[in-house]
């Protein structure tokens, strides 16, 4: 999973005084479980207060040090949504949406900035940042996982953009357009991606499929919001419509 190795762990014990990316992904972390401080980088009288209300909610020795422990129930939701899912006879779409569901259940978002944060950097491989939109990241994450645990290979190459996925997809005869005719719904199983269509060549937002309906389907995908917008900020389930929509299907 490259780049989630360093996500889960701390280099050292960090205390006040200290300044660097350990503390902000500190503050991050504090931030996203409910006490929000300033993602400064900067350990001082604020960050250690956060942390002992953290520790103190959290049955920990009230220290306001962040060691490996402490780091490590901070990062719990993370551990939550990366964990090995049986596969108990599911088909790879199955597992795809088993794996997607249970990343929505810890409920991703950025913190700290546009495509910011430990969440980002899970789905982006480490890359982060105003220029690193993630719902291809997040797609292709939850089909590496599936991938992994049936021990086949990837439908589609892992990727962070969405008109190189259409193209993955297209190369392995995956693609399903609806420029030209309504989608054949029968094909586009849960597991499925969606793309959203700006022009015949140019895709700006993706996401996994978990239900196909009448007129609509519903999908779990990252770097959205309530709106639906593509520069959204945590990952969400909705429900969709066929317009503009091609699909890679799984």
């Amino acid at each position: 999973m490259g780049g989630s190795m360093s996500e889960l762990e701390l280099d050292k014990v960090y205390r006040r005084g200290e300044q660097g990316h350990g503390v902000r992904r500190i503050q991050e972390w504090l931030t996203l479980q409910g006490f929000a401080v300033a993602i400064d980088g900067d350990f001082g009288p604020a960050t250690e207060a956060a942390l002992k209300r953290f520790q103190a909610k959290a049955g920990l020795p009230v220290s306001g040090v962040a060691d490996a422990v402490t780091f490590d129930r901070l990062i719990a939701p993370m551990k939550a949504a990366i964990a090995s899912i049986p596969a108990q006879g599911r088909s790879p779409g199955a597992l795809v949406v088993a794996y997607a569901s249970q990343h929505l259940k810890q409920r991703p978002r950025e913190i700290g900035g546009e495509n910011r944060g430990p969440w980002v950097r899970l789905y982006m491989d480490g890359n982060e940042g105003a220029a690193w939109p993630w719902s291809a990241g997040f797609a292709t994450f939850c089909l590496l996982q599936a991938a992994k645990t049936l021990g086949v290979p990837m439908p589609v190459e892992r990727t962070f953009s969405c008109d190189l996925l259409a193209a993955f997809g297209r190369e392995k005869g995956r693609f399903l357009s609806t420029l030209t005719a309504p989608p054949d719904r029968t094909q586009i199983r849960p597991g499925s991606l969606f793309l959203r269509r700006r022009t015949a060549n140019d895709w700006a937002h993706t996401g996994i499929v978990t239900e196909v309906d009448e007129e609509t389907f519903q999908t779990i995908e990252g770097n959205t919001h309530d709106a639906g917008g593509r520069e959204g900020y945590e990952v969400c389930a909705r429900t969709r419509g066929f317009r503009n929509m091609d699909f890679v299907l799984i």
